[in-house]
């Protein structure tokens, strides 16, 4: 199989530091405030990834940490009133929550900073002792940029252009502009830590190479994250990682696309957050994973108005089948080898899941032409479908129980209405008017009218 890495910008074979094993990181949510769609999303890539290395035979570690001390939940502190600690655990508590209800699997290892200060202590430390860093007047400890000549690898960036790209600290301190914090000292009314340098707390960058290290040791084949991450934050663990050990921190580097609503990138500023909390009470969770499968996890996705529905409106037309198939013939026993090796392959290229959801119309298209003339085959069909998809969180559910949450969720329209228009949708799609018109005409008669767009259709109660 091939993964895309960021390191050399090409597609590599994927080949582990140990063979049959697999070492995997993926940076996790800094619990200053609630889990949004992109937190969602980077979870969902990585536990897929996850998934279909361990499908493909390897012994998978795969570690997740939470950033539970930074500038921005002392912010929230002190905004709050709430102690560090206890803002960052109930924070955490309150996310677990949703993404359980997100359906994401667990990692093997969680990691938390605040569980590891002994460890970044010691990390910074042996930094200093190697020359690759130093300690300021005022307890605060640095990275010197200018002791790690490959500093700039990953980002493919001068460190001139990175000065130039980011709001830098200019602190008198400093023995360069671009070095950056390890340590920072307490200030008043801040949580902390005893230190050789002093009370204080660790930077942001120290804690993911501190944590890595514990876990895994010098090494470790995969770390991924948002493309947001790549400088400075995976940057600087390379820096500081290899500094100490002399070994390639990582093997490969992936990284995930941004979250876009309508154009404009999603931030607290803009007022555009999409909380997945919210988006779970509209919608199912296999809806929020289908549209954001749709694109290739390493581009940015634009989330524009109606995305969720659209994908709602597909999975309930694939689950009607699914019911349907599943009642005439029974559950299946999994003949159909084609559509589990079809995606394998399509996973095996840099994990293409926008290419393995959309080989699902053609799946369901036959299943619909097998059902209309007795094919009993159907019900392999939809048995592969179950098997093989699972893995990217979609038909987990009995269709009955999942055609009953959508219509608990919008609390407007019927199933039968939805199968309808499901199917009017496709008659139009053949061309076939006659067809198309008394599905309209059926609709009408239980009372919702149907109205076109070129995005599809919408449905109102009369």
């Amino acid at each position: 199989m091939k993964i895309y890495n960021t390191l050399t910008r090409t597609k590599e074979e994927f080949v582990p530091l140990e063979k049959g094993k697999v070492k995997m990181y993926a940076c996790g949510i800094t619990v200053s405030g609630e889990a949004h769609i992109g937190h969602g999303y980077q979870a969902l890539i990585y536990d897929i990834m996850r998934k279909f290395l361990e499908k493909q035979g390897y012994d998978v570690t795969y570690a997740r940490n939470y950033t539970d001390v930074d500038d921005k939940i002392i912010a929230k502190s002190r905004e709050t009133g709430i102690p560090a600690d206890k803002y960052a655990a109930d924070m955490i508590e309150k996310i677990d929550k949703i993404m359980a209800e997100f359906d994401v699997g667990e990692p093997t290892l969680w990691l938390k900073a605040t569980e590891n200060i002994g460890n970044i202590i010691d990390f910074i430390q042996k930094l200093i002792d190697g020359g690759h860093a130093y300690s300021a007047k005022n307890g605060d400890v640095y990275f010197a940029v200018d002791s790690f000549k490959r500093y700039g690898c990953l980002s493919n960036r001068s460190v001139e252009d990175m000065l130039d790209g980011v709001r830098v600290d200019n602190n008198i301190d400093k023995r360069n502009p671009a070095d950056f914090a390890l340590w920072k000292s307490a200030k008043e009314g801040e949580i902390r830590w005893q230190s050789p340098w002093g009370e204080g707390r660790p930077g942001w960058h120290i804690e993911c190479s501190a944590m890595n290290r514990t876990a895994f040791g010098d090494q470790i084949d995969i770390h991924g994250g948002g493309k947001d991450l790549i400088f400075p934050h995976h940057e600087n663990e390379i820096a500081q990682s290899e500094s100490l050990t002399g070994k390639q921190f990582a093997k490969y580097w992936t990284h995930n696309g941004l979250i876009k609503v309508n154009g404009q990138k999603m931030s607290k500023s803009l007022g555009n957050s999409l909380l997945l909390e919210d988006l779970l009470r509209k919608y199912t969770n296999e809806a929020v994973k289908f549209a954001l499968l749709q694109t290739n996890y390493r581009n940015d996705i634009n989330l524009t108005d109606g995305v969720f529905d659209e994908a709602e409106k597909h999975l309930t037309y694939f689950y009607n089948i699914i019911e349907e198939t599943e009642e005439k013939f029974g559950k299946g026993t999994d003949r159909n080898k084609k559509i589990g090796e079809r995606f394998d392959a399509v996973m095996s290229d840099d994990f293409n899941t926008a290419l393995a959801l959309s080989d699902l119309f053609g799946y369901f298209k036959e299943i619909s032409k097998k059902l209309a003339s007795g094919d009993s085959s159907s019900a392999d069909d939809v048995y592969a479908i179950r098997e093989t998809y699972s893995l990217l969180g979609l038909f987990k559910k009995d269709a009955e129980s999942y055609l009953a949450e959508v219509q608990a969720k919008s609390g407007t329209v019927p199933n039968e209405v939805s199968l309808l228009a499901e199917k009017r949708w496709k008659a139009k799609q053949d061309r076939n008017w006659a067809e198309a018109d008394a599905l309209r005409a059926q609709i009408d008669a239980l009372g919702y009218i149907i109205k076109d767009s070129k995005d599809g259709y919408t449905i109102n109660k009369k």
